[in-house]
This record gives structure tokens, C-alpha cells and sequence, in this order.
């Protein structure tokens, strides 16, 4: 909360400065928060990002994780089972993509732009880490979509940026309870004419703390360790359960 009030009282401050003393930046934009603890009690995270143009102009917000390597699988019907059939790897699918926009994307930029910035979900630039016929490859393409949409991963509808005035400008960042780790890439596009005339970037690192991050830390640390204590809780689990069920 102080972060984020010191950094209001600072665009303000700016927006104020006489002309010759402004700061060549058009474009302004900060977040409420820049690091997201994940403990076990963790059920999600509210993230303001605000900031404000030295003009007129309208504005476009893109919010990516790291990537990751995905594997999309199509189910077919066999003998009245469900099995899966092919499959296909995407090496660079972000593990969460969130957009928002002051208008619909579509009215503020042609689609060769959108698609070179890869803003919206339609233009997230998946690699298949096999070649596939276009209709095949849009299938999966699709299938990988829905997934993470249904998992409140990536955005389904373009969120809203409000402004107050012609200069400032904010909007919320809802960070579901499953969202992955990792170093956020925070992107703001200033826009006026069908064109992006200013952007910025800022990072928001989502981290395990706490018990879950030691453990984490343990696992990758002391991985033959970490390996061998499993095994042992797993043996004492299923002796206790015989145990207790021979007894009763």
C-alpha cells in the first residue's frame, strides 16, 4: 500500500511539472505490488497496475509468465473407451497470459501489430515442437487455449483498463490460486492511431515461501535425498495402514 501511494504521489507530482521540465517518457506504469508470496494458505492474489500518459492516448496491458514446454494430447473414442491418441509438445507456451485494454484490440491496432507483439491470446506465438498440417496444428493450438482458459490461466475476454481523466489510468490483475511461478513480464503499450508510440516493462516474481519453498529447495537441492526420504514415508504409510486395518 505505501509502495503504491508513493508512486501515485510521484505521477502526480510529474503530471504537474511544466513542460520543458517533464520527463521525455510519455508513458508512466507501476504495480501495487512487484512480488507475490505462495504459501500454503495461498488462494490467490489481487495486483493494481496503474500509471499515467503525458497525453491523450489509449492504452494496452500484457501480463505473460515464463514459458514452458506443454504437451496437448487429442482423446479418441475406441471400443467405447476413451484413450489418448496423438499428441503434440508446444516448447514456449506461457503459464499464465493475461490482457487488458482500454478498447477492444482489434479497434486500436491493425492485426500484423498485435500479432508481432503477440498481444490477445489469438496471437500468442506457440511453437509446435513437431510439424503438423494447419489444420491439425490449430486444433491443438485451440485444445492448449481451452485448457489453460479453463484453468483461469489465460484471459478469455480482454479485461478493462478505467482512466481517470485523460492521463491516468489503472486497472486489477487477478493471479488465480494455481498460477505458476516464476518472473512475470509486465507490458504497457501507450497507443494513439493505430500505432504503439510508447511501452514499457516491469516484472512481478510469484514465489513459493515459507514451509513449500524450503521443501521446493530441498527437492532440487538434495534430489537423491529428497528421493530416499519419499520412499521411506511411503513404506512406513503402507505398513501403518496394514497395521491398523489387520487390527481392526
Amino acid at each position: 500500500m505505501i509502495r503504491a501511494l508513493i508512486t501515485v504521489l510521484a505521477l502526480f507530482m510529474a503530471l504537474q511539472l511544466p513542460a520543458d521540465a517533464a520527463r521525455d517518457d510519455s508513458l508512466v506504469a507501476d504495480l501495487s505490488e512487484d512480488t507475490i508470496g505462495i504459501s500454503t494458505g495461498f488462494t490467490g492474489a489481487s495486483v493494481l497496475l496503474f500509471g499515467a500518459t503525458d497525453g491523450e492516448g489509449d492504452v494496452a496491458i500484457v501480463v505473460r509468465a515464463p514459458n514452458s514446454s506443454v504437451v496437448v494430447r487429442r482423446k479418441e473414442r475406441i471400443a467405447g473407451i476413451w484413450v489418448n491418441a496423438d499428441e503434440l509438445t508446444f516448447d514456449d507456451a506461457p503459464g499464465f497470459y493475461h490482457v487488458a485494454a482500454s478498447r477492444p484490440l482489434d479497434d486500436l491496432l491493425p492485426k500484423g501489430i498485435l500479432e508481432a507483439n503477440e498481444i490477445g491470446v489469438a496471437n500468442i506465438a506457440f511453437s509446435p515442437h513437431d510439424f503438423l498440417s494447419d489444420s491439425d496444428e490449430e486444433a491443438f493450438r485451440a485444445a492448449l487455449v481451452r485448457n489453460k482458459q479453463r484453468a483461469g490461466l489465460y484471459s478469455e475476454t480482454t479485461g478493462d483498463i478505467s482512466f481517470r481523466g485523460d492521463r491516468l489510468f489503472r486497472t486489477r490483475l487477478e493471479l488465480p490460486a494455481n498460477v505458476p511461478t516464476g518472473q512475470y513480464d509486465v507490458s504497457v503499450y501507450l497507443i494513439e492511431d493505430g500505432s504503439i508510440v510508447d511501452w514499457s516493462s516491469s516484472s512481478l516474481v510469484v514465489e513459493k515461501v515459507g514451509f513449500e519453498a524450503k521443501l521446493t529447495e530441498f527437492a532440487f537441492e538434495q534430489a537423491p535425498l529428497y528421493g530416499i526420504i519419499a520412499i521411506l514415508i511411503a513404506l512406513f504409510a503402507g505398513w501403518f495402514a496394514g497395521f491398523v486395518f489387520r487390527k481392526v
